[in-house]
């Protein structure tokens, strides 16, 4: 997937109809890490399954907003996180009508907040709007070295530091393994952000 070499997309529309995407694409992400999990039995293949995908539905968290908003600027750095906002938007609807009636998730995940369904939606309104403001920063910041800017070649750097923290610190019995490569993935995402900010100071 290149991104379009067209200027920053920013219209009201294409925000909310690219933000649904993003967000389709990340409870598509959440019901299958929900399906392993429940049909696998916990073990090594379940763990770098989940891990994987967490890893994708990073990518598309990250990079999406970037792609859609064609961001190559400040503007379009803007664009992407209203994006990424929006996306984390329509997950949270799909979450509440499609997840939550049919108990996706295991009661522990609500003990986490007291019993609350509601604990995790504003953290992830802020992770999902500060990933896909990383992940714009990092693609204007390849685009304006002249560098392939598709979600393949952003994505790879910050994929690898996901793989390095989920194997080393899973396989290591430190962490659950798809929760490494997250914290990874973001970790790596946020360094090369800070890195193209650096050289544009």
């Amino acid at each position: 997937m290149t991104a379009p070499a067209t200027a920053v997309r920013s219209e009201f529309r294409h925000i909310l109809l690219s933000g649904a995407i993003v967000g389709a694409v990340t409870a598509a992400a959440v019901v299958l890490f929900l399906l392993v999990s429940r049909l696998l039995s916990p073990g090594i293949v379940a763990s770098v399954l989940l891990m994987l995908i967490v890893l994708a539905g990073g990518v598309a968290a990250a990079f999406l907003p970037g792609f859609f908003a064609a961001s190559r600027t400040v503007q379009g750095v803007a664009s992407a996180a209203a994006i990424a906002l929006w996306g984390t938007i329509v997950f949270m609807a799909i979450d509440i009508i499609l997840l939550r009636p049919f108990k996706a998730y295991p009661w522990t995940w609500d003990a986490i907040g007291g019993g609350s369904t509601w604990w995790y939606l504003p953290i992830w309104w802020m992770l999902g709007t500060f990933v896909g403001w990383m992940g714009a920063i990092v693609t204007s910041g390849r685009a304006a070295r002249g560098g392939d800017p598709s979600v393949r070649s952003l994505a790879l750097p910050a994929v690898a530091g996901g793989l390095g923290a989920g194997l080393g610190l899973g396989l290591g019995g430190l962490m659950f393994m798809p929760v490494a490569a997250g914290a990874g993935f973001v970790l790596s995402l946020v360094v090369f952000a800070l890195v193209v900010l650096a050289r544009k100071g």
